[in-house]
Order: C-alpha cells, then sequence, then structure tokens
C-alpha cells in the first residue's frame, strides 16, 4: 500500500457529526496533509451512517484521501469505501476480505507485537499502535512505549499508525520511532484555540 510520504495524517471523524462537519472537512482535506480518513460513529444507527458516509466519500474522492469505515465491513461494503479498520473484538481479517474483497485492512494492535505478527500473517495493510498519549475521544487501557513503533519496523514494511492523543507537541517523537502515519482526532475537531483547517497545518 503507497502513500504520500508528506500526508502523514490518518484523521478520524469526530464521534457525531455536525451540520458544519463537511465544511470544515473541505478546508482540512484541502491543506493536503491526510492520506485516510476514518469515519468513526459508535451510537448512530446504519440507515445514517450510511447517509453521512456517501457525503464523506464524494469529498474525499475530491482530495484523494482514502475512505475508511471503522468496525463495520458490511457499511464499508455498501459505500464502496476504500476499506475498514478492525479492532481485536471486531470481524477476523479473513472474513473481512470474503465480504469486501482486495480492500485496506487495518488492525488494532493495541501494545502488542504478539498481535501485530498476527495481523501481518492474516495480510493486514496496515497496523495501529495506541494509545501513546492521554486522550478523551476513547477510552484506553492500553499505553505502550514510543520503542514498540521500532521493532514493528523491524518485522516488517507494511504501514503503522500511531495513534492516542496525538498534537502538535508530541507528534515528532512518533515519526521519529518510524511511525508513518498519526491517527488523529480531538486536535483537530475539538481544538478550543485552532479552527480545524488551521490545527491540521501545525503538521509539517
Amino acid at each position: 500500500m503507497r502513500f504520500n510520504k508528506r500526508k502523514i495524517i490518518y484523521l478520524l471523524s469526530p464521534l457525531k457529526i455536525e451540520k458544519t462537519f463537511y465544511q470544515h472537512l473541505e478546508c482540512v482535506l484541502k491543506q493536503k496533509r491526510v492520506s485516510f480518513f476514518q469515519l468513526r460513529l459508535k451510537k448512530e444507527k446504519f440507515r445514517k451512517k450510511l447517509i453521512i458516509g456517501k457525503k464523506i466519500k464524494k469529498i474525499c474522492k475530491k482530495f484523494k484521501v482514502k475512505f475508511l469505515i471503522n468496525d463495520d465491513v458490511y457499511l464499508a461494503k455498501k459505500l464502496n469505501a476504500d476499506g475498514c479498520h478492525l479492532g481485536q473484538r471486531d470481524m477476523k481479517i479473513k472474513e473481512a476480505r470474503e465480504i469486501i474483497g482486495n480492500k485496506i485492512i487495518g488492525i488494532t494492535c493495541h501494545n502488542s507485537i504478539k498481535l501485530a505478527k498476527v495481523a501481518l500473517e492474516n495480510k493486514a495493510d496496515y497496523l495501529a499502535f495506541g494509545a501513546f498519549y492521554s486522550t478523551k475521544t476513547k477510552k484506553t487501557k492500553y499505553r505502550p512505549p514510543l520503542n514498540i513503533l521500532k521493532k514493528a519496523r523491524k518485522l516488517t514494511k507494511t504501514p503503522i499508525v500511531a495513534i492516542g492523543g496525538i498534537n502538535s507537541n508530541n507528534y515528532k517523537k512518533l515519526l521519529l520511532n518510524k511511525a508513518n502515519l498519526l491517527a488523529i482526532s480531538g486536535y483537530i475537531w475539538k481544538n478550543r484555540k485552532l479552527k480545524p483547517f488551521e490545527a491540521i497545518k501545525k503538521f509539517k
């Protein structure tokens, strides 16, 4: 899986999509920092996610950003998204492949090289580790050390995604430790000082 090394952001959606979101998303993607956008809506019904997903997919396509769905493989198929992200409690990669075929499938590996090895055996397209820093976006009980990124890099050339509490002050440490992509949500969408398009500019 190839991606532009200058576009280091793997952008996660806020947990609730407001009417103004689509305009903000356009402004953010226009900055050319984002490689992937993941729709992550835990509490919405399938039909609502479908409506939202169709709108977001158009925007992602316009700016050549890969559009992924969190957890829901069937939604990814229905939307013909570029792929999906699976947690350890979600569907197995093999089952997901049978549904969405040769699309992007990424896997949460928490703080575990063992889980990463299993994901690689099952041909995951990227490995996600975290949370590296404290975050209000999601409750996390796993806190990997920074050097897990380098350990994972020694195993594979598969892209590595760092997640959890990433901001303009700490992101460089993750890149120096061999992360390819930075999964970010709160710093962009819930930043009290910066508008979304201003916040994304902080990641150079």
